[in-house]
């Protein structure tokens, strides 16, 4: 999606997952905000959360990496 990426569900809340973090296929990770409407993203893969590539408020674009999850 097009649109700007949002780690946790609002200003100064705890960020949906942090590095370390197991993730489940349907775990929520992250929102993105697209034309004020907030889609919630889902990991789509079980294991480890390594590493977060972007930043509250970056915008991000289309098939963009967010995270790296290392497989189980």
């Amino acid at each position: 999606m097009l649109g700007t990426f949002y780690g946790a569900p609002k200003p100064g809340a705890a960020p949906y997952v942090a590095i370390g973090d197991r993730v489940k296929p349907d775990s929520a990770i992250a929102i993105i905000e697209v034309m004020k409407l907030m889609n919630s993203i889902s990991a789509g893969i079980e294991g480890i959360l390594v590493e977060v590539l972007v930043r509250d408020g970056d915008l991000v674009e289309f098939d963009q990496v967010l995270m790296r999850v290392r497989p189980d």
